[in-house]
């Protein structure tokens, strides 16, 4: 299990080291990533591992792998946890009795009360949030994958620091034939935060989705992602110039600069893809 943090949430990260601690039937080997940061305080039985610079999130996950056993990998943001004792063994188990799943992502609660932001439920047409199914992105503070999945995914995508990870990681999963499965009747806990309280989220929001493109699809579909994807928020942004102008900034950035290794997914994929009703061009 990785768990990645900057230290700057001290409660939150002893919850959710807590949850992971209580679960029931699964052997635990956990590592605690300070992303810039040396952890201490933590429970003897935590690992961990200091960074000496902010390397970004997916970089930072990456390097908790290697830190840690087991055939299953399991990655919680610093600020979710787990309510329920026996989480891992249920989405271990949904895995091995359908070994078509090489992902779960879980449902997402804001344990105050508050309503649940809908972008939690990585489809397109949301539906109820306690329904499973396919999904083809993912939100990435808590998954579970088995370990020989991630590594023939080539990990999370390093370069780019926050923002779409979990969309090729969902892409490069799905492009080994497995499924990447939201599993509605699995919870973990999480705040409604806005993401847009990041300075630099319209910016890497922008250049990871044309980053996202340049790295994983056939070349005829990268403009056309990326050309719905603009209109997209072009619509969505109309009444802010402000995140329109950060926004194109890292659009730009997208062309101008490397992505890092380019592996586009394979055209059976996207044909499986948009079988599903997700083809990669939204």
């Amino acid at each position: 299990m990785v768990l990645l943090t900057q230290g700057k949430r001290p409660d939150d990260l002893a919850r959710g080291i807590d949850s992971v601690l209580a679960q029931a039937g699964v052997k635990i080997d956990v590592v605690v990533v300070g992303n810039g940061w040396q952890p201490s305080g933590l429970p003897a039985v935590v690992r961990t591992l200091a960074l000496t610079e902010n390397l970004g999130i997916p970089a930072g996950r990456n390097h908790g792998v290697d830190q840690v056993t087991g055939e299953y990998l399991f990655f919680l943001d610093d600020d979710a946890s787990i309510p329920s004792p026996t989480f891992l063994a249920d989405a271990i188990g949904k895995i091995t009795a359908d070994p078509t799943i090489g992902l779960i992502q879980p449902r997402v609660v804001d344990p105050s009360g508050v309503s649940n932001p809908r972008r939690w439920v990585p489809r397109i047409r949301k539906g109820e949030a306690t329904d499973s199914g396919n999904v083809f992105s993912v939100w990435e503070g808590a998954v579970v994958m088995p370990r020989a999945v991630f590594d023939r995914t080539g990990g999370w995508a390093d370069p780019f620091f926050y923002a779409h990870e979990g969309i090729e990681l969902a892409w490069r999963v799905w492009d080994q034939g497995k499924r990447v499965w939201y599993a509605g009747d699995l919870v973990a806990n999480h705040p409604a935060i806005e993401p847009t309280r990041h300075a630099y989220y319209y910016r890497l929001n922008a250049r990871n989705r044309v980053w996202l493109a340049r790295r994983n699809l056939p070349a005829v579909f990268v403009p056309l992602y990326v050309g719905s994807w603009t209109g997209i928020q072009v619509l969505r942004w109309a009444r802010n110039p402000a995140a329109l102008r950060a926004w194109f900034g890292g659009w730009w950035a997208g062309w101008r600069e490397s992505p890092g290794e380019r592996r586009s997914i394979r055209w059976v994929t996207v044909w499986r893809m948009s079988r599903l009703g997700r083809p990669p061009l939204i």
